[in-house]
């Protein structure tokens, strides 16, 4: 495994356990962007319960790196959701995608660094 996939990989797992954690706990503000997406609360949830999964299987990915497409896979899915959120659903200036279009860079790149 290349130096450039471990590092991208611990940079996924950083950005997606502090999301996922403060999807969990609800902060404050993740629960007014939550609202201004219009989505339900439970999917607030069910969203960091996927990031939480994501993390762990990235960092699993670093004893089986056969698991690292597929989870740049998930990952990018769940970035395109995030875009669209803030862009069409709560119609946030394209400045708040930022750090969603990272990870989905990120992720893009580690699943060609892989193969």
């Amino acid at each position: 495994m290349s130096a450039l996939v471990i590092v991208i990989q611990m940079i996924l797992a950083g950005m997606f356990s502090l999301s996922s954690l403060m999807k969990l706990k609800r902060t404050p503000s993740m629960v007014r962007h939550w609202n201004e997406y219009r989505y339900p609360m439970w999917f607030l949830t069910l969203t960091g319960l996927g990031e939480l999964a994501g993390v762990v299987t990235l960092l699993a990915g670093f004893r089986f790196p056969t698991l690292l497409p597929y989870v740049g896979m998930f990952l990018i899915a769940l970035m395109l959701g995030a875009i669209h959120a803030h862009l069409f659903r709560a119609k946030h200036r394209p400045v708040m995608t930022v750090n969603a279009v990272l990870m989905l860079a990120l992720s893009v790149i580690m699943i060609a660094a892989t193969r």
